[in-house]
């Protein structure tokens, strides 16, 4: 057999069969982590009023989890590669539901704080290692853009969940529920997740952990986020922001540069050779940071507008999620028809035209005529957009990087996620104080020019899908017949495999 008989017959193995239960497993468990990243925010004032704790040291029950996530997700989906997928998985998951069940029982800020340090690390760990399992075990194109469009879903589909939850729970219960609620949820996957997924340890990659680099991009990255959220009440030219800053790009170039030179380094320099994968990351950012901001914004604007609830604030947020369903169902068949480029475009367009609607919301604003019809629009096109952005940033990682290339796209959402709270919110908070009419239609000013600038965004994401679309149209698309992956290379990408499956000794079949 040829060389190229011998790669055609190998690049495309026999699916696994408990693939899909994996995937439900895997996917209980991200969806899991991403309401608890939302979930808290409804629940800040009970916290605070029993605590008795200022609004400093309150904004440290959500950044403790977000620069601690932020700045691990990276390592963590490596170590993923070195010491086994499924084995960091688990650790992961199990740390983050006793760190659920210690914030749940705090008895002071402190304690839940803590608590919330080492949800994050749980995070770093669980949420790469389980992508990079979806990315292995699904091999064929149309079940790929299917099981992306699965996990995808789970990002937007969450985020509102947490919402919802937050509202009901902090109501009717208590609002250390929003934390307890997590450890059964987390007993699941632990029970089952041996019996469907391999180990999935990386077998050409040498089991050694570059330390200064992951020093250097842990500490780059935890110094950029702290920046990015202390910016929203400070302002860019506040010590506490550019001093951060400076050090989290010296300490990022830095590592740059030790891994041009290094044995063994942390992220292969051909990992960012592809050019698909760095213009997904990119836009991801975008659609990250701008819908980021309108759960933001369009909460305060409910609240201190609107003077709605927290129960009606949260339930108000149902129909956003309803609609967001069909987004993921049409995201496949376009993903599988016209590929991941035109499938972005297509949702970051309805997105966008959402956006400049909330951009006009009035001081007097009803929710049907005002919020409701931009809701339905945005979440239509995070439902096509997300499952698209998932297939591309994982597009031809190898066995080897499945765990880095995970932790490089978790890690990009939640920067991309600071990064909107601060830039937006700066500009609302802005906006207002330049404003010199009644406070609540000096605070709606704010956001309606914050949610305007969103969109534009948004606009801008759309173009450079569309470039994408024109510069690698095959992309995501299912070959006809078999399922295979493309053959033809996009420009800009590397020679890297596509994905390659595990098998039952859990070594890569590459």
């Amino acid at each position: 057999m040829s060389n190229v008989d011998h790669q055609s017959a190998t690049a495309t193995p026999a699916p696994d069969p408990r693939r899909w239960r994996a995937l439900a497993v895997l996917a209980l468990v991200q969806f899991m982590i991403v309401i608890d990243s939302t979930v808290v925010n409804v629940a800040l004032p009970s916290i605070r009023d029993e605590f008795n704790a200022s609004t400093g040291s309150l904004t440290w029950v959500v950044n403790a989890y977000v620069l601690t996530a932020a700045g691990l997700l990276l390592l963590g989906g490596r170590l993923g590669d070195l010491f086994g997928r499924r084995r960091v998985f688990t650790i992961g998951t199990a740390l983050f539901a006793v760190a659920s069940l210690t914030t749940g029982a705090a008895l002071s800020l402190g304690m839940l704080v803590t608590g919330r340090f080492a949800q994050g690390v749980g995070e770093a760990l669980a949420s790469p290692a389980a992508l990079s399992l979806v990315a292995l075990l699904f091999v064929d194109e149309r079940e790929r853009a299917k099981a992306f469009a699965i996990w995808g879903g789970i990002a937007g589909a969450g985020a509102t969940v947490g919402v919802v939850l937050s509202g009901v729970i902090t109501e009717f219960i208590d609002w250390r529920w929003i934390f307890f609620i997590n450890v059964p949820l987390a007993l699941i996957p632990l029970l089952l997740i041996r019996r469907l997924v391999d180990e999935g340890r990386a077998t050409g990659t040498p089991k050694r952990i570059d330390v200064p680099g992951a020093v250097l991009v842990t500490g780059g990255l935890v110094a950029l986020v702290y920046a990015v959220v202390a910016a929203a009440g400070n302002g860019w030219s506040n010590p506490v922001v550019w001093a951060p800053l400076v050090a989290g790009i010296v300490a990022l170039a830095a590592f740059v540069a030790l891994e041009r030179r290094s044995a063994a380094p942390l992220i292969p320099p051909r990992f960012f050779a592809n050019g698909v994968r760095l213009s997904a990351n990119a836009l991801s950012i975008l659609l990250v940071s701008t819908t980021s901001a309108v759960f933001f914004l369009v909460i305060l604007y409910m609240r201190d507008v609107l003077g709605y609830s927290p129960l009606i604030a949260g339930l108000a947020w149902v129909p956003f999620l309803v609609m967001f369903m069909p987004g993921l169902a049409l995201s496949a068949r376009l993903v599988a028809r016209f590929g991941v480029g035109i499938t972005m475009a297509i949702g970051f367009a309805a997105a966008a035209a959402g956006l400049l609607l909330l951009g006009r919301i009035p001081a007097d604003g009803s929710y049907v005529v005002d919020l409701l019809p931009a809701f339905l629009l945005i979440a239509l096109g995070m439902g096509i957009a997300n499952p698209a952005l998932q297939n591309a940033v994982l597009y031809k990682v190898s066995g080897e990087d499945a765990g880095l290339g995970s932790g490089v796209a978790a890690t990009v959402a939640q920067m991309g996620g600071a990064l909107g709270v601060a830039v937006f919110a700066m500009i609302a908070v802005r906006e207002q104080i330049s404003s010199t009419a009644s406070p609540e239609v000096a605070a709606t000013e704010g956001y309606q020019l914050a949610l305007l600038v969103a969109g534009l965004v948004l606009i801008v994401g759309l173009l450079a899908a569309v470039w994408l679309a024109i510069r690698a149209p095959q992309v995501g698309r299912a070959a006809p017949g078999a399922g295979q992956p493309p053959s033809d290379q996009p420009p800009g990408s590397s020679d890297e495999p596509v994905p390659a499956q595990l098998t039952r000794s859990g070594r890569s079949s590459r």
